[in-house]
């Protein structure tokens, strides 16, 4: 995943900047929790979100060691994408790797995204052809579309995309 999908592009596609209050929705083990940490920066806080405590707890471990100390920014939860622990409108941008086929009611996840993003929030969406429920552009487009999202950018290569989403 990190060779097809590599952090740099996560962070620069997503359109993250310093400062930001960011969602990452679906950490699993936290693959890209650091890159975007790192570019949220002191004044910024990343939220990693996942649905099984196992994940949580195997990116708390690495968290936990000396080498990341100096990332204070970093706030876990243990959540679904249809409950998610965050007042309305106090997300500056919610980002997905690899998320959007795992879960099973996409328009209840995106209207509940939807409502914790701030007016000008924003929603990337990364998935990634390796993936066996690799969706679709014009699937993701789809489904974002009918959430109430309207397109602004799409980078990427042929094997993976990222696309960036405002409320509408």
């Amino acid at each position: 995943r990190r060779k097809l999908q590599p952090e740099k592009n996560i962070v620069e596609w997503s359109g993250i900047k310093p400062g930001m209050t960011v969602l990452e929705l679906g950490c699993g083990s936290g693959v890209y929790t650091i890159g975007l940490a790192r570019a949220v920066g002191n004044q910024g806080k990343l939220y990693v979100v996942d649905m099984q405590q196992a994940m949580i707890d195997r990116l708390k471990r690495r968290l936990a060691k000396p080498e990341y100390s100096e990332f204070t920014n970093i706030e876990t939860r243990l959540a679904n994408a249809y409950d998610l622990p965050f007042t309305n409108e106090s997300i500056d941008l919610v980002v997905m790797v690899g998320v959007l086929p795992e879960i099973q009611d996409k328009d209840r996840a995106l209207k509940e995204i939807s409502s914790i993003l701030k007016s000008d929030g924003i929603l990337a969406i990364s998935e990634n052809l390796i993936d066996p429920d690799y969706p679709l552009r014009r699937t993701t487009k789809k489904y974002c579309r009918r959430g109430g999202f309207v397109l602004l950018n799409t980078s990427g290569t042929f094997f993976n995309y990222t696309m960036q989403f405002r409320k509408s």
